[in-house]
């Protein structure tokens, strides 16, 4: 590089602001020996000259590309050092590390669109998994409902990393559930009881999928089953009355938890 430092050489200021380093490196540096100023002025005062600052320069390049200080002091210093050596492996370093950065951006990317989208499949994939009833809209109004919830941040972390054979395993826990719960019910399995109890665990257990859900919220949900329409419907076109026995069920095992169900709401 050309000699622009002048016969008086540079400050520690002026080198530190030229490669966009802190005063307090090039002070560490010049204390362990690594890249000191060749010059004092009368008072004492660190300058760097030409030569000074090109070491300075590849100092800054080697530690932007991650090598450590003592290494870089064996590239400059140690005529014994396989200077290319070092540097294949510290590129080899750093392409490891560009994927990984990669992968990370990716995962952002998934991350972004399971917020704004809430399941990552396509049409194709919705309607095989989830069923030809299912409505591809429904993440979409779920999220212009609940997109400022804790809840719907929960959901789309978990949906971000899902694939489609977990989505897969998701639905078939659910519809297992599901017939269990209407098995229960046609046996004349009372709420309150042992049985009923597993079933309302077991809800709980398989609804972790989408988010964390207390059994408050398991109350307010069991009652939004039965009073909504859209999941009424769905569960009793599974049997009738299925909403209603599975509210009762979820309100016992509450009670049994020290829960009161009519004062229950969504925390």
């Amino acid at each position: 590089m050309p000699d622009t430092t002048g016969a008086a050489g540079l400050t520690v200021g002026q080198v530190a602001a030229r490669l966009d380093v802190t005063v307090r490196a090039l002070h560490h540096w010049d204390e362990i020996g690594l890249a000191r100023p060749s010059l004092r002025t009368a008072g004492g005062y660190r300058l760097y000259t030409a030569a000074d600052l090109e070491r300075l320069h590849r100092v800054v390049v080697y530690r932007e590309i991650g090598l450590g200080l003592d290494r870089i002091r064996a590239v400059l210093d140690d005529p014994a050092t396989d200077v290319p050596a070092a540097l294949r492996a510290q590129r080899a370093q750093v392409t490891a590390r560009v994927e990984r950065l990669q992968r990370l951006g990716t995962g952002l990317d998934r991350m972004i669109d399971a917020h704004e989208r809430g399941v990552l499949l396509s049409v194709e994939q919705q309607s095989e998994i989830f069923g030809p009833a299912w409505d591809p809209e429904g993440p979409t109004k779920a999220r212009a409902r609940y997109g400022d919830t804790t809840q719907w941040r929960q959901y789309a972390e978990r949906a971000a990393t899902r694939s489609p054979e977990e989505w897969q395993a998701v639905t078939d826990a659910t519809t297992a559930l599901d017939g269990d719960l209407a098995s229960a019910m046609d046996a004349g399995v009372a709420p309150g009881t042992p049985e009923a109890d597993a079933l309302v665990e077991r809800h709980r257990a398989v609804f972790a999928a989408y988010f964390p859900l207390t059994r408050e919220m398991q109350v307010v949900l069991a009652r939004t089953y039965e009073s909504d329409p859209g999941f009424a419907a769905h569960y009793d076109g599974i049997r009738p009355g299925l909403a209603a026995w599975f509210r009762r069920a979820v309100d016992a095992s509450a009670r049994a938890h020290g829960v009161d169900p009519d004062a229950a709401t969504w925390r």
